[in-house]
Order: structure tokens, then C-alpha cells, then sequence
């Protein structure tokens, strides 16, 4: 059976012949991969992310001619340059589309260098499953001399948050007075942007945690309110409230002309509503509306005068940022490690260690203590100006 691939201009490329060995039910690349997806199909998430990354690669190699089975070390250096700068830019790169759409496009943009990472640490799994299968004979990634620098995951530390002063504006800024005249839809949109910046910094949920969210969620137990979620992995996890968390769901809900506290038996009932006040946000909606405040607060802070350094913050700002804000924000306010893990849901604790920034705070003041006049603190004597004695070594010198 051919193996066939749609490249993004709709050309249809027929491909080698499928490899012999192979171990799972699949006749082309594309049925491979999607038996590698099938791994982590109770992660929604995650699985969206894989695709795509697989999705790129499988186009490029339709647009080259070539297998999965063909890759080689020339082969991933070529497929590297080109997702620093996928070229011709209109076949590759356009804005977000349906799927179906016919100006849809496998990229937004340029890669960062982190997202490139990223995509070489997915591919890398998805070689390391397909040699496993069977599909192909190597994994050519580990040919990369680099591998250790590029292909590491675990980065030594998550820079990708709002740092405090830039929170606190962009709080305050979310709760500035709506002004005289505006209707109701107005108010309802401020009330709804403020609780989901709200829910996001105090309990770091993922985006799809909160589009998924029902107010039957919130539960209390021996006087205590708590979060329950599914989360990665389908992993269920109960979520302490803060008191603060507790006041913002108070006033959505007043909001929805609803009661301040929820009851269990809104379990089928949306935290996050659409204009209409009954349905719920998607994954996709959540999304854009969170990036849009973020690209509003941007221009609004650069029209004040704010720092360029935050005002370009806040126009990188990605949801998940929200996230990363959050876990070390907590950190900073001396939250264990252990009980943060358990709020962050982190399988690892190592994982959760990469947002703690205490100790760099702390070793920068200390190391201010170390100055290059140091009778600025101390007036040395004279003899303490002196050179040190000579000491014999056995060396003549």
C-alpha cells in the first residue's frame, strides 16, 4: 500500500512503500502517527500538541519526497532550518483558520527557539515510539551532538511569567471602573475578564481545566471550599480555595444573577459563560479572549508611558503565562514545594522547582555586599594596606 500525503497547497505525493517488521496496524505515515496520538488520547491537550508537531513534520516531508523512514542527520538539520523560518511563507504560514478552511495554515508565525525545542523533544518521542513499532529502523535524533543542549525539556527555569509589579498593574487595570453610560454587555464582559484573570492567577488551572470548569466544582467540605478537576492525564485533584478565589466566584456569579456560593447540583452548569449568560466558553474562545485582554492591557500600558520591557511583556503574553504566574507567584509568597506541586498538579517535584526564584532574589542582595571600594563600609588601617608577608614554599619562588 502507497503511502500518501496531502501537502498544504492540496498536492497529493505518493510515498515508498511501508517497512517491513512493523507492529502496529497502520499503512502509511499518517496512520503511524495517528497510532502514536492514539497513546494519549485521555489527554486532550497534550494530544493537540503532539498533532501538530507531527502534522508539520509529515507535510514538509510530503513536500520533499520523502518518508518518515527517509530522515536522516542531513535530513533533521534541513527540517530544523526550516522550522526557524518556514519558506515560501504563504504555503506555510497564515493566520488561524478552521482546519478545513482553505487558507489554513500548519504555522502562525515564526518559532521562537523554545517552541523549535519543543517541537525537536515531541519528535523525538515520536521517533522513539515509531523505532518501538517498528515503522522506522532509527531514531535520527540521537545523531544530534547537541541533543543534551537542545532537546532537554526540563529547562533549568520557567521565565515566561508576569513579574510582581507588572501583576499588580495589570490587576488594577482589570478593575478599573467601567465608564459612565456603558450598557450591560460591557459590564458583563469586564466582570467576566476579570474573574477568569482571577481564577487563573489564584489556582493555575490549564486553559482547557478552565473552559471545562462547572460550577459543581466548587465544593465545600467540614466548612472549606475546595476545586475539584480532571486534569492532565485525567487525574482528579482537589484544589484549595483561597479566600480571594472565593470572593471573585462570589461576584461572576452575581454577575449571572446567581446565588454567591455554588451548589453541588450545578454540576452540569458552566463557570465560564458566553454572552448569553447559559452557555460555555470553549477551549478556542478562552484562548482568544485571554490574549486579546493581554494585547489591550499591552496598549494601554505603553499609552501611560509604562516600561517598554513590560509593555512588551504583556504582547508575548500567551495564556499559559497565566499559569507559570501563578505557580511562582505562590512560590514567592512561601508556599511549600510539596503542597505547590500538589496545587500545580506536577507529577515531578523537580518539575515544579523550576518556578522558584527565592533564591536568585536572595543570593542578588547578597551579592551586593561585594563592591569594588570597600572602604565604602570599612576604613582600613594603614597596615592592612600593606602587602602580605612572604612565605617560603620549598620553591624559590
Amino acid at each position: 500500500m502507497a503511502n500518501d500525503v496531502t501537502t498544504p497547497t492540496g498536492q497529493l505525493v505518493t510515498l515508498n512503500e511501508l517497512p517491513s517488521g512493523v507492529r502496529i496496524n497502520a499503512k502509511s505515515d499518517a496512520q503511524a502517527v495517528a497510532a502514536w496520538l492514539d497513546e494519549y488520547a485521555d489527554s486532550p491537550q497534550t494530544w493537540k500538541a503532539y498533532r501538530r508537531e507531527a502534522e508539520r513534520l509529515l507535510l514538509w516531508l510530503a513536500s520533499q519526497g520523502l518518508t518518515l523512514g527517509d530522515i536522516n542527520r542531513e535530513t533533521l538539520r534541513q527540517f530544523e532550518a526550516f522550522l526557524a523560518d518556514p519558506q515560501p511563507r504563504e504555503r506555510w504560514v497564515g493566520p488561524s483558520k478552521p482546519r478545513a478552511h482553505p487558507a489554513w495554515r500548519p504555522f502562525r508565525g515564526v518559532l521562537s527557539p523554545a517552541s523549535r525545542r519543543q517541537s525537536l523533544v515531541i519528535l523525538q518521542g515520536l521517533f522513539s515510539w515509531l523505532v518501538e513499532a517498528g515503522w522506522v529502523s532509527h531514531n535520527p535524533f540521537r545523531l544530534m551532538r547537541d541533543k543534551s543542549r537542545r532537546l532537554n525539556n526540563q529547562t533549568s527555569r520557567i521565565e515566561r511569567y508576569l513579574e510582581s509589579d507588572l501583576w499588580a498593574w495589570l490587576w488594577g487595570w482589570l478593575n478599573q471602573p467601567i465608564p459612565t453610560g456603558e450598557g450591560g454587555r460591557a459590564h458583563f464582559e469586564q466582570a467576566r475578564r476579570r474573574f477568569i484573570f482571577g481564577f487563573a492567577y489564584l489556582l493555575a488551572p490549564r486553559i482547557s481545566e478552565m473552559a471545562d470548569a462547572q460550577m459543581g466544582d466548587f465544593q465545600r467540605s467540614e466548612g472549606r471550599w475546595w476545586w475539584s478537576v480532571v486534569g492532565k492525564g485525567s487525574k482528579v485533584a482537589r484544589i484549595p480555595l483561597p479566600d480571594d478565589m472565593l470572593d471573585c466566584l462570589a461576584q461572576w456569579r452575581q454577575a449571572l444573577g446567581l446565588p454567591e456560593q455554588p451548589s453541588p447540583l450545578e454540576s452540569e452548569a458552566p463557570v465560564l459563560r458566553a454572552l448569553d449568560g447559559r452557555r460555555g466558553l470553549g477551549h478556542n474562545q478562552l484562548y482568544r479572549l485571554i490574549r486579546a485582554t493581554f494585547q489591550q492591557a499591552a496598549q494601554a500600558l505603553e499609552d501611560a508611558g509604562g516600561v517598554p520591557e513590560q509593555v512588551t511583556a504583556l504582547r508575548q503574553a500567551t495564556p499559559h503565562w497565566l499559569r507559570h504566574t501563578s505557580i511562582t507567584h505562590q512560590a514567592q509568597s512561601g508556599i511549600s514545594l510539596r503542597h505547590l506541586a500538589e496545587s500545580a498538579r506536577h507529577a515531578r517535584l523537580d518539575t515544579t522547582s523550576r518556578y522558584l526564584h527565592n533564591e536568585d532574589i536572595e543570593w542578588h542582595h547578597e551579592q551586593q555586599r561585594h563592591r569594588l571600594n570597600q572602604s565604602h563600609h570599612n576604613s582600613p588601617s594603614d597596615d592592612s594596606l600593606k602587602p602580605p608577608p612572604k612565605r617560603y614554599n620549598g620553591s624559590g619562588l
